[in-house]
């Protein structure tokens, strides 16, 4: 039988149905991160973002952007949109549907670097991550930071597959607004750089795009070297990043003298992978799967690069590239590695790796795949394994503050709510519609703020939360600095995501007269001391 001519044979073409499944799964996973911002009240973190960004000109809104450990976009963003309105949806929906819009730009991405099948499930695993959902739905830095490094890699891809200076063009800017996004950027700088000088040479690129990328890639040391001089500079001058280190970041942070680098490496690895997937089981086997997914890409010997596809192991280095550069700041000191969100731009390097090995996995049907990766999926998200900070989703319910809320306006007039500083951020937002805590150091120990009819003080940012040991200290301390009455009624109102030692924290409360909280599920209270108090 003669088999036709190469370009006689018909191109493939999906279905219709095949063509609408990338889509519903879209609609799918954007409802979902719609679903969950409207369910739960912001987290203090959110709260302190829109905070920062309530300023009255553009140029005072980045002056305020400073005091924070990020770069400015996400302040100057949350600045402009206001102008929609400020409720926690609206709030939350740039974040949305820049998490969404990064699962799309993966799923095109990787059907431009592998196949369809590969790309399909890297989409599922990337659109019903539960912390991809969570971080998608909150007021953060890494939706943009995802969305923008997303583009920026299936751009390079597209120009130098087209030789188009425009597609380069548009990876440079994706680029510089990722690294104004969230400084985790700074690594997927130097990894794409590394895979963008790689690829133009094994496609044989003509010299006016080799000059356009030089290019590219100076901007982007000059954006960095202005965000160090204008921003990093004076975050070390306050020691803020060795304070992270050595506080809630501590266990991603190798110490030197204290572990061993080798338990460290291999600790924090899995720290890595339970984040990424929730689940300690599945992060497990996930962490197999991204070492047998590598394996397969640099083993691969017939992949031959080409101007429209990088070689497989050519993938297979930019996939575990950013894990070496993030596990070596690391062991220097200089960026967590472990079970944290800021480590969330290595999810997606983690899940495509993944996909490649569960894409040449050799079954009877390609359903025993979906159903797989779907089971995985359901594990994840009904059964979490959370690390960090972590509050039940029932307490995290919006109509929980709401309860908290309504409680808050029967307190007598002329009364002092004393709150930390986690719960401060939240009455701001909530009940006294004006930030009754301190951004700008220098810091008082306290500040006393008007809320409606009653006053707030709330402590400095160190006292993030109030601690059964250092409440009595800090109670005394604001009744002295402002010298209340005897007769002055006090309460206490706490909430937010970390809410240490709880048991311990409210015996103490009760020691000091709070006989009878009022309590808006596990993570806020309100509560007022006794006359009796120090």
């Amino acid at each position: 039988m003669e088999l036709p001519a190469a370009d006689q044979v018909p191109a493939y073409r999906p279905s219709v149905s095949a063509s609408l499944f990338p889509i519903l799964l879209l609609a799918a996973g954007l409802l979902v991160r719609l679903g969950w911002a409207c369910w739960g009240f912001l987290n203090p973190d959110e709260a302190a973002h829109y905070l920062l960004s309530v300023q009255p000109s553009l140029i005072l809104a980045y002056q305020a952007s400073l005091t924070t450990a990020h770069p400015p976009l996400l302040i100057l963003l949350l600045h402009a949109w206001q102008i929609i309105g400020h409720s926690e949806i609206i709030l939350r929906l740039p974040s949305v549907l820049a998490g969404t819009a990064f699962c799309w730009a993966m799923f095109t991405w990787m059907k431009c670097v592998t196949d369809r099948c590969t790309a399909l499930i890297a989409f599922a695993l990337l659109l019903f991550s539960p912390q991809l959902i969570s971080l998608s739905a909150e007021i953060r830095q890494y939706s943009l930071l995802l969305m923008f490094a997303a583009c920026s890699l299936l751009f390079l891809d597209r120009a130098i597959g087209k030789a188009s200076a425009f597609w380069l063009v548009g990876s440079f800017l994706s680029l510089y607004l990722a690294m104004l996004s969230h400084y985790s950027s700074f690594i997927f700088a130097l990894v794409i750089g590394v895979y963008g000088g790689l690829r133009l040479y094994s496609a044989s690129a003509r010299r006016s795009l080799w000059g356009l990328w030089v290019a590219g890639e100076l901007g982007g040391i000059l954006l960095a070297v202005f965000l160090f001089a204008s921003h990093i500079s004076r975050l070390e001058e306050r020691n803020l990043p060795q304070q992270i280190a050595d506080t809630w970041l501590r266990s991603s942070i190798y110490h030197r003298g204290e572990q061993n680098p080798f338990a460290f490496i291999v600790t924090a690895t899995m720290r890595v992978f339970r984040f990424d997937f929730g689940n300690n089981v599945i992060g497990v086997v996930g962490l197999m799967l991204f070492v047998i997914g590598i394996l397969i890409l640099v083993r691969d010997r017939n992949s031959a690069p080409g101007a429209y596809k990088p070689s497989a192991r050519l993938l297979g280095a930019l996939l575990l590239l950013p894990f070496v550069i993030n596990c070596g700041l690391a062991v220097i000191g200089r960026y967590p590695y472990g079970a944290t969100r800021h480590n969330a731009l290595l999810v997606p390097f983690a899940v495509c790796a993944v996909s490649v090995a569960l894409s040449r996995w050799k079954t009877r049907s390609e359903w025993i795949k979906a159903v797989v990766v779907a089971i995985v999926l359901v594990v994840c998200n009904i059964f979490p394994s959370p690390a960090g900070a972590y509050i039940r989703p029932r307490d995290q319910a919006r109509k929980r503050m709401m309860q908290g809320v309504d409680e808050i306006e029967n307190v007598p007039a002329g009364s002092v709510i004393f709150t930390d500083y986690q719960s401060g951020l939240l009455l701001s937002y909530y009940v006294c519609h004006d930030k009754v805590v301190q951004f700008i150091p220098p810091f008082d120990p306290y500040l006393e703020s008007p809320c409606g009819t009653v006053t707030v003080i709330s402590t400095f940012p160190r006292i993030w939360i109030f601690q059964p040991e250092d409440f009595p200290n800090a109670l005394e301390g604001a009744q002295k600095a402002y010298r209340l009455a005897p007769d002055t009624k006090v309460w206490v109102f706490q909430a937010g995501w970390l809410v240490d030692n709880e048991p311990t924290l409210r015996q103490v409360l009760k020691e000091h007269g709070c006989s009878d909280p009022h309590l808006f599920g596990a993570n806020i209270f309100l509560c007022q001391l006794g006359a009796a108090s120090p």
